[in-house]
Parts: C-alpha cells; structure tokens; sequence
C-alpha cells in the first residue's frame, strides 16, 4: 500500500498510512510472506524516499525471522514465532521439507538490507541457501519443489513454475539483475533452470496450439497451469530485455508472447473475463479449470503482470487493451461497497464474493495496471527490479 502511493506520487499522503510492526505475536509467521511483504515493502519505501526510518525497521523485522535459518543445512524453515523463536514446517509438506519458493524468494530482500546496512548476515544467510542448492544434484536440471532442511537432500518429485515453485525460478534473474549482472552464478543457474523447463514442461494443446507448461508429478504428467504460473510471461519478457544475443532474445519473446496468450485465453473463455485458478488441458478440454476448485480467482496479479513486461518490453498495444479489459471485469464483478472481494466460479456472471481483499491485490494488481497505463519513465525497468510481492529494488550501478 505504500508502495503504490509513492509511485503515484502522493509521497505526503502516505505519512498516515506508515506501516506498523508488532514485535509481539502469538501465531507463528510466515517467512516468507513477513520477507516479500514486509521487509520487501519497507526496503521499497526507503529506496523511494531516502528515510532510513524504513531500513531500521526492516532490520527489526529481519531478525525476527533469523530464528528460522537454524537448521543443520541453513535451509530455513517456513513459520517462526516472533516471540520465543521457534521455528517449524508447514505440516501438509509430510515429512519436513522446505518448500522451494519460499527459502528460493528471501536474496532479493536480504542482499538488499545487507548492502544499506553492512551488516552481512542477512546475505550470508542467503548466500547459504545458494550454495546448498548449488551442491544437491537434481535430474535433468528440473528443481523439485521441496528439500529437507535437515538432510539436505530433495523430497518427492514434483516440479511446477507454478505453485510451490514460481518465484524461486523470478528471484534467480532478478538477483542477477539487480547485482548490476555481476552475479553471475545466479544467471547461470538461471540460465540452466529454463533450459530444462522449456525442454521438459513446455507443451501445446492439441487444439489450438496454445503453449503452457506441465507439473511433473513424478513420472506422471499433470497438464495443468496455475494462474501463478502465468507470472513467466513477465521473467521470461525480463530475460529478453536484458538479453544480448539477437536470437536468443527473440525465442524468448516469442515463447513469453505465446504463454500470454495462452493466459489471456484462459481469461476470455470465462463468463466474467477473469481467469480461474487454474485451468486444465485435456484431448476434451483447453485452457480452462475443471474442478469447482479451481474455478475461483482471487484478484490475483500474475496474467496483468505478464502484461504488463510485455507492454514495457514490446510496446504491442494489444497488451494495454488486455489491461484494460481485465481492469474494467475486475471493477465490474469484484469490487464492493467495502472494496473488492474474491469471486468464487469465474464461470457464473453471477458472481458469489469470497468476502476477501487479499493484500497483493493493491500491492502487485493495481499497481501493475497503473504502471501499464503510466508514461514508461515512472520506474524504468533498466533502473527498478520488482520482488515477487511487487516492491522496487533499485539496480546496483
């Protein structure tokens, strides 16, 4: 929310909506929403107006999380408690693990505080996290979704550039972005992370020829794509714009123009002209959920960011007048007297509410609609990097 009036340059208007910490909480936190969210968000505040009233306080909330990094490996782990330290797994993960783009999703933020305050803990946390992953073998170059802080070692196969995997893949790139590019190692696993995507999970529907890309589940093939994984478009529009070779570059736009599509599709064969959850291809079925529950959208941002990068990167038209439609359904079938509210079957023109305003719906949603229909020079992307929570880091020169 900070971020967003910043940018939009009501800087005065933001003093009465500082964000509060609470230092003392019962409930366990996540890590990682607490880093892309909080510390994300105060980082990005002060990297917008030079008050190092926000460095303190990500600090503050930094060390809350350091409890979690005390594991054999320095994996962490996903929940701690602000109060007493301790710190655990989700307990759906069965058997421990750490889940791949939650311990994946924590250099951006940490590198950052390291830098504005010389302290190296924080990066030496996160370069930790690096060098275990660096050193575990994985088959065929594909990340499984889970590791074992204790042991080290990957759990079940299962890979996904959705859920569970998402933004571990973003963070590679970006962390060398940021860097100035002189972080190579990140580019490099990055490099070889895609590679295996492209050559393992990257499918075509047998009916249009719309690309999408599988989770492995196993051996077993799930030809699904979560809106979450709709987020690839916008990498995949980054990678190009700071690629050198002229081939290369090319393949890639054009790999991200066509999983837009395939998102975009995915948004206009419903009746509210917002996409499902996730969405299923089948000999019978294109681009569209099966299940009741996948068929909810929870105003989320990735199909408008993708967009959004390709607008930037592109200037094709078209991905403003996607913008717009999306906009225009999503102020027509979620907002409320009270704000906007999740619907519950993007299929039904009669829309039930979820009765919830998640918070990335103004952090990343809103803000990448603003951005789409802002003059380019308002957060260039050769000077900005944007976490996965949409928070801009200023690019190391």
């Amino acid at each position: 929310m900070i971020i967003v009036i910043f940018i939009a340059g009501a800087i005065e208007a933001s003093q009465s909506s500082l964000l509060k910490i609470w230092k003392k909480k019962v409930a366990d936190i996540s890590v990682f929403e607490t880093n892309i969210r909080f510390i994300g968000g105060l980082l990005a505040a002060y990297a917008l107006t030079g008050d190092k009233m926000y460095v303190q306080k990500a600090t503050d909330v930094a060390n809350i999380l350091l409890p979690a990094f005390e594991t054999p490996t320095g994996i962490p782990y996903a929940l701690v408690n602000p109060v007493s330290g301790r710190s655990h797994n989700w307990d759906w993960t069965n058997g421990g693990f750490s889940i791949l783009s939650e311990f994946g999703s924590l250099q951006l933020e940490f590198d950052y505080l390291s830098q504005l305050t010389q302290n190296f803990i924080y990066s030496s946390k996160v370069s930790r996290i690096r060098e275990v992953v660096l050193s575990v073998k994985t088959d065929d170059g594909l990340y499984p979704n889970y590791l074992h802080p204790k042991s080290g070692k990957w759990g079940p196969k299962h890979v996904s550039v959705g859920a569970l995997g998402d933004s571990f893949y973003e963070y590679l790139l970006k962390s060398w972005i940021r860097s100035g590019k002189n972080d190579t190692v990140y580019k490099e696993m990055y490099d070889l992370a895609l590679k295996s995507i492209k050559k393992y999970l990257l499918r075509y529907s047998r009916q249009n020829h719309l690309a999408y890309f599988i989770e492995l589940k196993g051996k077993r093939e799930v030809h699904k794509m979560d809106h979450l994984a709709c987020f690839i478009v916008g990498l995949l529009a980054l990678e190009a714009l700071n690629e050198n070779d002229i081939k290369r570059r090319s393949d890639t736009l054009k790999l991200a123009e066509e999983i837009a599509n395939t998102c975009h599709e995915s948004y206009i064969r419903t009746a509210t002209g917002i996409g499902p959850e996730s969405f299923r291809f089948t000999n019978d079925i294109e681009g569209m959920a099966i299940s009741d529950k996948e068929k909810y959208y929870i105003l989320r941002p990735e199909v408008i960011e993708g967009w959004f990068y390709l607008w930037r990167v592109t200037g094709k038209n078209k991905y403003r007048e996607w913008c717009w439609v999306a906009a225009k359904n999503i102020e027509k079938y979620c907002r409320t007297t009270g704000g906007y509210s999740g619907i519950k079957n993007v299929y039904n023109a009669e829309v039930v509410h979820d009765d919830v305003q998640q918070s990335f719906v103004i952090a990343e949603t809103f803000k990448y609609l603003y951005l789409t229909f802002s003059n380019d020079s308002i957060m260039p992307l050769n000077e900005w990097v944007f976490n996965t929570e949409a928070h801009a880091f200023p690019i190391i020169t």
